[in-house]
Parts: structure tokens; C-alpha cells; sequence
């Protein structure tokens, strides 16, 4: 090879070469700039959780009478009814049947359980609120549970788009009506489903019957 192609291929493989290192270059301001937004946004959630904390606290305070009990996952709870018969809890495939309330922290009603009424949840297998997911699992059959959920159990930073609003601590109450294997209730459900066509089966004799029987002096009569 001549030595002027050698020199040309040198130089083009010297400018490939400075290229990549510029573009790589260029890369860390990016990089870092990633980095130090992490950082912030995880300073302000920190932030965010301790307020909302201190505003629950505040509210326990102001009702010292009230037995509150701290959860592992970040939230309390008081007892409005309580079961000590039962020691069965819902774990994970069973369908829990429950009513539940939300209200704000000043006690104002956003839903109302009539209007949340009735709820069916097949436990662990079906997207709901964290709170609600994680309370009804340490409840007993027929208990009634004031729980105090921090936004980041509840709604969140979007609120549900209708009533509750963005980074809003929520007061819920539970009541568990029951709670069964989702087995048993399927097969409840067939058995219903039995009853009601047989049920519609006698009916529609019943009319047919009346219709082709023969008219006599005795039916004129009634």
C-alpha cells in the first residue's frame, strides 16, 4: 500500500475515533443530570410521607381515647366492631365481600359506603387500592376497621381523577361482611344458578298449564 493511502486511512480512523469520544463526552451531563433529579425526587417524597404522617399523628392526638395500632406497612387502624372468636383472616384466591367509606382527615365523606356498596374483591388477584389490599387482609369476618392511609397507600400523586385530589392521606372504613375459598364460591354460584332455572322452569309450566286448561262451569264460576 502507498504511503499517501496509508496517511488518508490514518487520518479518517483519528477522526472516527475523536467523534466517538465527543459523543461519548457528551453523555455525562445527561447522565448527571438524571442522578441529581433521582436524588431530589426521592428527597420530596421523604418529605412529602413525614407531613402526611405528622398530620395523622395530629389527628390520633386529638383523640387520645382511641386505641390506634401501627402497621408495618405504614399505616394505623382502630377497631369499630371487633371479632376475638375468629382467628381466619383472607389470604391470597379467597373472595372477600366488604363495605367501605372514605372520608378526608377533617372527617368529610368523599364516598359514602352506599355508594362504594357492595364489594367484591378476589384477594391479592385483582388491582384496588394498597390500603384496601393490605387492610382487609388482618381483618376477621364481621370486624369494623377505621384505618389511616398515607397517600402513597391510597391514591397517590394523581388522586382518583373524580373526588379525591392528588397526595390526599384518606380515613377508610372497612366492614367485612365474609370472606370464603373462591372454590366454595363458585360453586355457590352454580348451585344459585340451578335454582333460579328450575325456579323459572316450574313458572313457565305453571302458565303453559293455565293457558290449556279446559274452561268448565266451575272455573266460570271463579
Amino acid at each position: 500500500m502507498k504511503a499517501p493511502q496509508i496517511i488518508a486511512i490514518s487520518f479518517c480512523l483519528c477522526l472516527t475515533f475523536a467523534g466517538c469520544k465527543q459523543h461519548q463526552d457528551a453523555r455525562r451531563p445527561i447522565s448527571r443530570a438524571t442522578g441529581v433529579f433521582m436524588k431530589k425526587s426521592v428527597a420530596r417524597n421523604k418529605k412529602l410521607v413525614a407531613s402526611e404522617e405528622d398530620l395523622i399523628k395530629n389527628l390520633m392526638k386529638k383523640n387520645p381515647k382511641i386505641n390506634y395500632f401501627a402497621s408495618t406497612k405504614g399505616y394505623w387502624y382502630s377497631y369499630e366492631t371487633r371479632n376475638e372468636t375468629d382467628s381466619l383472616t383472607p389470604k391470597k384466591g379467597d373472595i372477600a365481600f366488604f363495605n367501605y367509606e372514605l372520608k378526608d382527615l377533617d372527617g368529610t365523606i368523599i364516598y359514602s359506603e352506599v355508594e362504594l356498596r357492595p364489594q367484591l374483591y378476589r384477594v391479592d388477584k385483582q388491582e384496588i387500592m394498597t390500603g384496601l389490599r393490605e387492610g382487609i387482609k388482618l381483618m376477621r369476618k364481621h370486624e369494623k376497621i377505621n384505618f389511616l392511609f398515607p397517600s402513597h397507600i391510597a391514591y397517590g400523586y394523581h388522586g382518583d381523577n373524580k373526588k379525591i385530589g392528588p397526595n390526599q392521606p384518606l380515613i377508610c372504613t372497612i366492614t367485612l361482611n365474609d370472606f370464603k375459598p373462591e372454590a366454595v364460591y363458585k360453586k355457590e354460584l352454580e348451585q344459585n344458578k340451578n335454582v333460579l332455572l328450575m325456579q323459572d322452569s316450574i313458572k313457565k309450566t305453571r302458565k303453559a298449564s293455565a293457558k290449556t286448561r279446559p274452561i268448565t262451569q266451575d272455573s266460570l264460576g271463579q
